[in-house]
């Protein structure tokens, strides 16, 4: 979750215009605290915007495109969308339970990566890193889930 954020401020700064539809989808992306699929979003913007399917997948790939947003893979074959590293957003890994479909922030220290080893053995350059550790969160393996899960 980032709060911090200029939504408007990041899209100008991208060269693009923070018409309505951006800032809100930005904005719904970056106030949650966790990536958020296609579908949530849209639920989550019918409440206050008439916005349809077609112009927020619009949406998400301009803010892709542009390095507004990241859109991770997830382990039910679908995507989901969280802010891309900005000043008051760092990078960080993501944390899917394969169980109930939860996908979680992790910590930006939670998991180091020396990408200066990677880059000097790859001969490379990276552009961007997605780590995304899967298994069953916390909840899943509580209660009457624990049974189930093995």
């Amino acid at each position: 979750m980032c709060r911090q954020c200029d939504y408007v401020g990041l899209i100008e700064a991208s060269g693009l215009s923070p018409l309505p539809n951006r800032v809100q989808v930005i904005a719904m992306i970056g106030n949650s605290s966790a990536p958020l699929s296609a579908q949530e979003i849209h639920d989550g913007l019918r409440i206050n915007s008439s916005i349809n399917r077609v112009t927020l997948y619009r949406i998400l790939d301009l803010l892709v495109e542009y390095r507004l947003v990241e859109r991770m893979s997830a382990g039910d074959r679908s995507y989901r969308y969280g802010l891309a590293e900005n000043p008051n957003h760092p990078s960080h890994p993501h944390f899917y339970c394969t169980r109930c479909g939860r996908m979680e922030c992790l910590e930006p220290r939670s998991l180091e990566l020396n990408l200066a080893a990677v880059r000097e053995a790859l001969g490379s350059r990276i552009d961007r890193v997605e780590v995304r550790l899967d298994g069953i969160c916390k909840t899943c393996l509580s209660g009457s889930n624990a049974e189930r899960v093995r």
